[in-house]
């Protein structure tokens, strides 16, 4: 029986594409694969990836089923193994009570093991324990000829590492080994400091960050002059149980995040971010923040993923959608990163999500994005006047000073923009086809930036 045709998006809501689509249980993703046409096949996880990474036009896209209760946890080993198609959100609320935490997690919970392993993804703890790849043990690969193999860094290491932060283009990730962090509490330590400027901010996390797990700072994109990159710094570790209050000592690893709001699917067709919106944001996000506030103890969602407790949150930009922008320059290129601050305050860049981590070492894999240096996310509007033009002139300045752009964010770069970034690409490439010569792995992502070609 034929698929069901859905139309797909990114987290972004631009460039939507028709395709295939089923849902599938491990067991049963050979069968499905057999219904796949010259546009070939892809796993799509819960659809956060910003752009078109997750969508393959004409083609088939898989959304792998499975359930957190499927996890085995090796307490002993301080390991999970999970299916590929199973959520940071429901796997936290297995391992936390139980006293473990995922060894990286992005800015939300919903995202797939799959996903996490595809995009590599990273967090707030990257200058200290690296991206989601560093700390899989093993992975189960479905190849294109129907074929499952074991993988891990000492196992075929060549095929893991492309499979990390290979953007599902290798095979299909069945299910994963992953190392996990030992929690006394399911709370947080936080410290919130507020940074006056961009130069202040790159002294702040310098040599302080080395010794905090956790570390990220919020950037308003619209300041000028000497308030360029004012920005609110947030420091952090998992709280010990000596640091809970009495009444929250009593049931330390409670853990239960919860939506509070959902936007609705009716909202302006310019939604609700625009110059001024998010300049009283910005304003308003600056000056709540304390001067210096140490220890304060904060729930995992609150620190980790704040966004999730609106639904739908991507919404508010309207029937236009957005475009996430994020880059990473090397250490020694500080101006580069003004540059790019200066650019997007002199256009007036509508973003309310604009954040700064620092970056350690990367790891084996070709196309992984980390690298050692300055990392800097932010959201866009995509009908802002000019965005195009703006972009690809920040491409100009990061590409120049040795930087890249992350694949799961991205929907407007270029090839050549890519195999500037990524200088291992032809040796991705080669492992992949020989691994699937006649093409059956394809998204869009990969057809429009030349990955499968």
């Amino acid at each position: 029986m034929q698929a069901p045709h859905r139309a797909l998006a990114g987290w972004g809501r631009t460039n939507a594409t028709v395709a295939e689509v089923v849902e599938v249980p491990n067991h049963e993703v050979v069968a499905a694969l057999r219904d796949a046409g010259p546009r070939g096949a892809l796993v799509r996880g819960l659809g956060r990836s910003y752009g078109d990474a997750a969508q393959n036009s004409g083609g088939l896209v898989l959304r792998l089923l499975g359930a957190a209760h499927q996890a085995v946890l090796h307490p002993e080993r301080g390991t999970v193994t999970v299916p590929a198609g199973v959520s940071i959100d429901d796997l936290l609320r297995v391992i936390v009570p139980r006293g473990w935490f995922v060894p990286v997690t992005p800015g939300t919970r919903f995202v797939t093991i799959g996903g996490a392993i595809a995009s590599d993804i990273h967090g707030k703890n990257h200058h200290v324990e690296g991206s989601f790849g560093n700390h899989v043990e093993s992975l189960t690969l479905l190849l294109a000829d129907g074929s499952q193999v074991l993988l891990g860094p000492d196992q075929q290491p060549a095929l893991f590492w492309a499979t990390v932060g290979g953007m599902g283009l290798t095979g299909i990730i069945l299910e994963a080994t992953v190392r996990l962090l030992p929690i006394e509490t399911s709370r947080m330590a936080v410290d919130t400091i507020r940074v006056p400027d961009l130069d202040t901010l790159f002294a702040e996390m310098t040599s302080p960050d080395d010794d905090v797990r956790y570390s990220v700072a919020w950037i308003d994109p619209l300041a000028k002059g000497r308030h360029l990159g004012r920005s609110v710094l947030g420091r952090g570790d998992h709280a010990r149980l000596d640091q809970l209050s009495a009444k929250a000592a009593a049931d330390p690893l409670a853990y239960g995040p919860h939506q509070l709001v959902s936007v609705p699917p009716l909202v302006p067709p310019m939604g609700f971010i625009n110059h001024t919106t998010v300049a009283a944001f910005n304003e308003f996000w600056f000056r709540k923040a304390p001067r210096r506030r140490i220890g304060e103890i904060q729930s995992i969602g609150s620190f980790f993923h704040p966004l999730d407790v609106v639904g739908r949150w991507n919404r508010v930009y309207g029937a236009g959608g957005m475009v996430q922008y994020q880059f990473v320059v090397p250490f020694g290129e500080e101006a580069a990163m003004r540059t790019v601050i200066e650019r997007l305050s002199e256009a007036g860049a509508a973003s309310f999500l604009a954040v700064l981590k620092r970056f350690g070492a990367g790891n084996p894999a070709p196309l992984s994005f980390p690298a050692l240096g300055w990392t800097l996310a932010l959201d866009v509007p995509a009908a802002s006047h000019g965005l195009g033009e703006l972009l690809h002139g920040l491409d100009r300045i990061v590409l120049d000073a040795g930087g890249r752009h992350y694949f799961t964010k991205d929907s407007h770069t270029t090839p050549d923009a890519i195999r500037r970034g990524y200088p291992r690409l032809d040796e991705w490439k080669a492992i992949r086809d020989a691994v699937d010569p006649n093409g059956l792995w394809q998204s869009d992502l990969s057809r429009r930036l030349g990955l499968t070609d």
